[in-house]
């Protein structure tokens, strides 16, 4: 069958009139055949969601589907836009159930009292956002710490069950019990009746989210019955001593302060709804991360041979295969998502997993790879005000279990099998997950302590720093370009292709020790996929950096680094282009004339050195430039004069500059007159100084997309305040340097005190680094789309 071609509308039509069914949508419109088809009860569905809606999200991003009742939205830009307004597209229908029960399944619940109220998952405003800030403290980063020890010790004891047999039903035998033990402690929940537990959630998930059968609902219905008895009688217990330490018990406490906000209904809900909530989704993540990474043994290896990925890892698996396949929602008003329009009333399939390999977003977005600097704007988690509190819970307990399985059964890898899921819309993961290894090769055989390491790897929670995440390299040649300059040439230890970069990225290396880590731009050739090329200048007033690289690196050895990345980025729809540098600050800038010339775009390439000898690549620029080349050599008695160069300001014009602080001021200078956003510039040096509390205010920022207030003392940045708020926000060099940390402001003067942003960026006051920037004094609080 074929696809529709189906191009963005204004008309609010979703498709093109082309090969269509006899369907039609809610508003009049012809439904093409994909769509008419379109089943997620189906296996492929289940199998690899994605995959099976790639049709979807390349040509017909938002479509009716007549067998579901749904809209269906598929794209990472449409998706976060309906997380974002919660108004507009509202939760309530989150748990509602995709497929009615029949009147005898109903007259079960019934029987039961079952009379399951909103959550955190599926209420509206204004009662959501009071509950949600009321119960959100345990799920913080600082008291989550403090679960680490029991998971630790669960992942080690189960282990310890299977790891002499030599073959193991990862699902059955660790990754459904240990998470909802996990989520029963964390509840306060006594450990007893697991096994009714465990089919009272999946009953749970098939009863909302499923299709079950007329003859399977009664049955179904029976368990969520008892499910819900079960957490009623669970929650009366807590009351008679609500002074334990689970999030129930939590609640109940804040209950005795706000009883209009925390009522009886709602702790009874959350109790059912919470032990789902913290239990399966992340067993079926884990299974689902452990099936991928068994499936790509490089990626395997490289976490067992270097745990400090795991981190980032877990995010990948999330973002790949996640366990949150889609969530629902129901729009309030007539609204537009995507040129095509929805009326009041309409129920929306988000399909999460869809967006989560949109290649607008994410670089070859079906690439599975461990090292994706990006792979934590995944949308498993959702967004805005209904991201999931217990993310951190997840990621804590995810990143656990891959320490256990790498750090003590590296030799594992998947048995034959064929993978099965439980039929629903929205959760998904391997009800089985068989693997197998040679307990003869047990690393703890010969090396006890590895079943119990005096220092275990570290958690880390919230967003994984970009500067976490290492590739391994070997030196293949180490080249004297100028006096005190060494150009490295690095490729990978296993002649795959380096990662892509493009003119103006940098890369870090790790010198001699992880805290030891300094940025190099790269030099070489963007077409060159072998190889990456940087220079390094031996700075004898510098932090170390440099002298360790031009005192022990040498070809053949192994490095460990971070990157491309790239902030210094090169317009190249530019008419004319002047490139200046000064000193190594040359490596950007030669990258970017090089790029120019392959564009046939018009440039000059101004580099200043006191010393020819001093100056790094000059000769081989000087064959490849020719006479757009100007080279100032302080031995030869050559100057720049950036006042005559750039006295004129020239429309269409860019300058791209790198070099020392004391050039790249005068630049801005005299460009003060150039059309705004004709320099750009890159500092090798942070201008930062430490943050004094007694010289700082304190202020409020306002986070728009999730509805709270975080509080910023003087003490702290924008940045840990987030963090401590248990909001996600990434970072790297945490000097003002790198741009990592950058978020969009909505309202607010900023004080900006970064070296990324441009003059007309600052003054727009548009986005801000939260590393280091803050609220201007008397300014008020800042809005943040956060």
């Amino acid at each position: 069958m074929s696809s529709v071609e189906v191009p963005r509308r204004t008309t609010g039509c979703p498709v093109a009139h082309g090969a269509l069914s006899a369907e039609r949508t809610p508003t009049g419109c012809p439904v093409s055949l994909r769509a008419a088809d379109f089943d997620p009860f189906e296996d492929g569905y289940q199998q690899d969601p994605p995959e099976y809606v790639r049709w979807a999200r390349e040509k017909e991003p938002i479509f009716w589907s007549p067998k579901l009742g749904y809209w269906v939205v598929t794209r990472y830009d449409d998706i976060k836009a309906i997380f974002r307004d919660n108004i507009t597209f509202s939760p309530s229908i989150a748990l509602e159930k995709i497929t009615p029960t029949g009147d005898e399944a109903n007259a079960v619940l019934a029987s039961y009292g079952f009379a399951l109220n909103r959550t955190l998952v599926n209420e509206d405003e204004p009662a959501h956002m009071p509950r949600r800030r009321a119960l959100m403290d345990p799920f913080t980063p600082e008291e989550l710490k403090h679960h680490e020890p029991m998971v630790r010790q669960l992942a080690r004891e189960y282990v310890d069950r299977f790891i002499d047999d030599g073959r193991a039903d990862l699902v059955d035998q660790m990754l459904w019990e240990v998470p909802l033990t996990v989520a029963l402690h964390f509840l306060g929940v006594p450990e007893e009746d697991m096994e009714t537990l465990r089919k009272y959630s999946i009953a749970h998930t098939v009863n909302t989210w499923g299709r079950p059968k007329p003859e399977e609902q009664v049955a179904v219905a029976h368990a969520v019955g008892n499910f819900w008895q079960f957490a009623g009688q669970v929650l009366d217990k807590m009351r008679q001593d609500p002074e334990g330490g689970g999030w129930m018990q939590y609640g109940l406490r804040k209950q005795r302060e706000l009883p209009d906000v925390v009522t009886d209904s709602y702790l009874h809900s959350m109790m059912m709804a919470g032990i789902v909530a913290a239990h399966e989704t992340t067993a079926n993540a884990t299974a689902n991360a452990m099936k991928l990474l068994l499936q790509h043994p490089d990626a395997w290896r490289d976490i067992c041979e270097d745990p400090s990925l795991i981190p980032n890892a877990v995010e990948e698996c999330l973002r790949h295969n996640g366990s949150v396949a889609a969530w629902r929602r129901i729009v309030t008003a007539d609204a537009q998502v995507g040129g095509v329009d929805l009326p009041a009333g309409s129920k929306l399939l988000i399909v999460t997993s869809s967006a989560n390999h949109d290649q607008a977003h994410f670089a070859d977005a079906d690439l599975f790879d461990i090292r994706r600097d990006n792979a934590s704007d995944h949308l498993t988690f959702g967004y805005g005000s209904h991201q999931c509190m217990g993310k951190n819970l997840a990621r804590m307990e995810m990143q656990i279990f891959l320490e256990e399985f790498t750090r003590r059964l590296p030799h594992m890898r998947l048995s034959p099998q064929e993978f099965s899921y439980v039929p629903n819309t929205s959760f998904r993961g391997p009800e089985h997950l068989w693997v197998e290894w040679e307990p003869a090769h047990n690393p703890e055989r010969t090396q006890a302590a590895l079943r119990h390491p005096e220092v275990a790897v570290p958690v880390r929670l919230g967003e994984p720093s970009k500067g976490a995440i290492t590739r391994p390299v070997v030196v293949e040649s180490v080249t004297r370009v100028a006096d005190g300059i060494v150009k490295l040439r690095l490729v990978a230890p296993d002649g795959r292709p380096m990662p892509r970069w493009t003119p103006g990225s940098h890369i870090d290396i790790e010198c001699g020790h992880p805290e030891r880590s300094r940025q190099y731009s790269l030099c070489g050739d963007v077409d060159d996929v072998n190889a990456l090329e940087i220079a390094v200048l031996r700075e004898a007033d510098g932090r170390g950096g440099s002298a360790w690289v031009h005192s022990n690196v040498k070809a053949g050895d192994k490095l460990k680094i971070r990157g491309p990345r790239n902030h210094f980025h090169l317009d190249e729809s530019a008419k004319k282009v002047i490139f200046i540098a000064g000193g190594i600050g040359i490596t950007p800038v030669s990258a970017m004339a090089r790029r120019a010339k392959a564009l046939g775009i018009d440039y000059a390439l101004h580099y200043s050195g006191r010393s020819r000898a001093s100056m790094a690549l000059v000769d081989d620029l000087a064959d490849m430039h020719g006479e757009r080349l100007v080279v100032y050599a302080g031995d030869q008695g050559r100057r720049n004069d950036l006042a005559a160069l750039l006295a004129t300001p020239e429309p269409g014009t860019q300058v791209y500059a790198c070099g020392p602080v004391r050039m790249l001021s005068a630049l801005e200078a005299h460009c003060a007159a150039w059309p705004e956003d004709a320099l750009h510039v890159e500092h090798f040096e942070s201008t930062l100084r430490t943050l004094d509390p007694s010289r700082e205010h304190a202020f409020d920022v306002e986070l728009k997309d999730s509805g709270i207030v975080v509080h910023v003392p003087a003490d702290q940045t924008v940045l840990s305040a987030l963090r401590a708020a248990n909001i996600d926000v990434q970072s790297d060099c945490e000097e003002g340097l790198c741009g990592s940390c950058e978020v969009r402001v909505l309202a607010g003067k900023v004080d900006h005190r970064d070296v990324v942003l441009t003059r007309a960026e600052r003054e727009a006051d548009t986005k801000m680094m939260t590393c280091c920037s803050r609220a201007c004094s008397g300014g008020g609080r800042l809005v943040l789309e956060l």
